[in-house]
């Protein structure tokens, strides 16, 4: 692991077929990085390919097969030096007596089993090149709960757990573990997934709010790989100046 950050590296980015990952894609490629982009959807990484030159990878990363298969492409590559576990989701935002189970059983087969399969698949990597970087995506909902929001509050909960205690397993080795835990962002996708297509109920989440765009995101996740290697962020948080927690907002007045 070299001792400035700086230096040109391989990164993989999941879920990089849109919002947060093809924005830290992009950036990460600005600042002279190869990035490997990963994600289910096809078509939209050969879109990001003819965009801006990365190499690519189809999988999804709750299937083993596919993340061994990963694994395998990026060693066929010459490895990759940092991680960016962004791939995740939310399903549904109703009450705990009205929610769907099998909501729940996927935010967490993403949101975390999908995350520890990546982790588990790159760390020999990394520790066979001599360090590199585990950066995870979380959200403000790993860190308090609201209503309507148990199940995804509980998988980005774990996702927090499994970041921690990964940083206390590895210390001493040349790793980092960061964590970047974004607030209210606006993407094309996330808030309208969630509601299942329903735009207005998307657009509504947003209203008043100035909310954090992909790029703020980007801009967080490429600062901190870049620090020297001496520096471990371990946990950023980063909200639209209108939200104070996951339910203290203070939107615009029409």
């Amino acid at each position: 692991m070299t001792e400035n950050s700086t230096t040109p590296r391989r990164i993989l980015v999941t879920g990089a077929s849109s919002g947060i990952g093809a924005a830290t894609a992009r950036r990460l490629v600005a600042d002279g990085n190869t990035v490997l982009a990963v994600a289910r959807r096809a078509d939209r990484l050969q879109a990001l390919a003819d965009e801006i030159g990365v190499d690519t990878c189809v999988a999804d990363i709750t299937q083993q097969d596919d993340v061994d298969a990963l694994v395998a492409y990026a060693e066929s590559l010459g490895g990759v030096d940092a991680v960016v576990n962004n791939a995740g989701g939310a399903f549904g935002q109703e009450p705990v007596w009205q929610t769907d189970p099998e909501n729940w059983r996927k935010m967490y087969d993403v949101n975390v089993l999908g995350t520890l399969r990546v982790t588990q698949g790159f760390l020999p990597m990394l520790r066979a090149r001599g360090g590199g970087d585990l950066l995870f995506v979380t959200s403000t909902a790993a860190y308090l709960e609201y209503e309507g929001g148990a199940g995804y509050t509980g998988a980005k909960h774990a996702l927090k757990m499994l970041v921690r205690t990964l940083r206390l397993e590895l210390v001493g080795e040349p790793i980092r573990v960061l964590e970047v835990a974004p607030g209210m962002v606006h993407t094309a996708e996330f808030s309208s997934v969630r509601f299942d297509g329903d735009q207005a109920r998307a657009d509504a989440v947003y209203k008043g709010m100035d909310p954090l765009v992909d790029d703020d995101i980007a801009d967080a996740i490429a600062w901190m790989l870049s620090r020297p290697t001496r520096v471990n962020v371990d946990t950023l948080i980063v909200r639209p100046v209108r939200q104070a927690s996951n339910y203290k907002t203070a939107p615009k007045k029409d």
